[in-house]
């Protein structure tokens, strides 16, 4: 059984055909999963979707693109949200200079917010980076106690590590299965004990439905590539993400 540990359940293909995507997902043996906020107004989203699903865990955070949009009383929101069982997870947070859709001092200052939340809370985070390296190493460094996740890597084997020294979990999505992708050379050196495996739905479907509108179930096509990278059985590739996303968002 897999755990999609970050997919955007609310938006409209995703939610309007809710029982069909877990139907289907289902089939592919992902039967977990963590809906992840990337704003105030999604991360209720996420939770209302969580609280009618026992099978749905969820997060509430300020993605960098949308840190600009912030206003007043942001990080109450959050606090309150995070108040609820179903909500195992700060994000998603972090910087994204490819785009740089918004500032990025105020890409950094509501990372380092939400960071402060998490420290407060003692909640794993779920974070984002994108051709930031050294500044989201940095903004992680200044906050020891807290651990969580690097979404959707797409990094070098060096910033892999500098996570994982950290403390943090390397999560891997469709573009590991990409064609000459840099990524399964990183992946090999990832620890199993320290991996998990997303789709970030409804982006990054992997091969072999690349290009179209991404699923929870096309986990198992990630994890599929894992265990062939690691040259070891699918259900042991399995077994370590599970394992693994279990103790970091602290699941039942």
């Amino acid at each position: 059984m897999l755990i999609d540990t970050h997919c955007h359940l609310y938006y409209k293909d995703l939610i309007n055909d809710l029982d069909g995507v877990l139907s289907r997902a289902k089939e592919l043996d992902v039967t977990r999963f963590i809906c992840v906020g990337t704003n105030i107004t999604d991360s209720k989203a996420c939770l209302s979707i969580s609280e009618d699903n026992d099978s749905i865990f969820a997060s509430a955070g300020v993605h960098p693109h949308d840190a600009k949009d912030v206003s007043d009383g942001w990080t109450d929101a959050i606090y309150e949200l995070m108040e609820y069982e179903s909500m195992i997870a700060v994000g998603e947070m972090g910087l994204d200079y490819f785009r740089n859709i918004s500032d990025p001092d105020v890409q950094k200052k509501v990372f380092r917010a939400q960071m402060r939340i998490a420290q407060d809370l003692n909640r794993p985070v779920i974070f984002h980076n994108r051709n930031a390296d050294a500044d989201v190493i940095e903004v992680l460094a200044d906050y020891p106690e807290v651990i969580g996740v690097a979404h959707c890597f797409s990094s070098n084997l060096d910033t892999a590590k500098a996570f994982l020294n950290m403390g943090y979990y390397i999560s891997f999505s469709g573009n590991l299965t990409f064609k000459n992708s840099h990524l399964p050379e990183v992946a090999k050196a990832i620890p199993l004990n320290r991996v998990l495996v997303e789709t970030d739905s409804p982006y990054l479907s992997p091969v072999p439905h690349r290009g179209k509108p991404n699923e929870p179930g096309r986990t198992r096509f990630v994890a599929e590539k894992l265990a062939e990278i690691h040259n070891i059985p699918f259900e042991e590739i399995a077994k370590h993400t599970t394992e693994n996303a279990v103790e970091l968002f602290r699941l039942t």
